[in-house]
């Protein structure tokens, strides 16, 4: 058995190649080989939000604050609210973030396929944020 204590692992910026906006990654656990599965707790402040991108094994979002927004490519834009439970399959080209207005928390989880749990792609334009 192992157990992380919360505030025990530090908390991190995400990247600008990779997100807009401000947005802060607590990481929550990464299991060892031959598990393959990780989690973050992810907080986007308003306006933040990822970039396009894809993940070999789908993932799953899980609301636990705030009000977001998820748009798989070619689909409409959705609100995403405390409690909500997004998948994503494999594949997928998405993206997620907070609303214009509100900031948005949720625990993201996915694993690694031959050790990549993520392909990043283009960021999402303010025109496709916004519509």
């Amino acid at each position: 058995m192992e157990i992380k204590r919360a505030g025990s692992q530090p908390s991190g910026k995400g990247p600008s190649d990779y997100f807009t906006g401000t947005v802060r990654i607590d990481p929550l656990f990464e299991a060892a080989e031959p598990a393959r599965v990780a989690s973050a707790s992810v907080t986007f402040e308003p306006g933040a939000r990822t970039a396009w991108h894809t993940h070999p094994l789908g993932q799953t979002l899980i609301v636990t604050a705030g009000v977001g927004r998820a748009q798989r490519l070619g689909g409409p834009i959705e609100e995403i609210r405390p409690g909500d439970v997004v998948w994503f399959p494999p594949g997928i080209k998405h993206w997620h973030g907070a609303s214009p207005t509100t900031a948005m928390t949720h625990i993201a989880i996915q694993e690694r396929l031959d050790g990549k749990a993520v392909e990043w792609l283009e960021q999402v334009t303010d025109d496709e944020y916004q519509s």
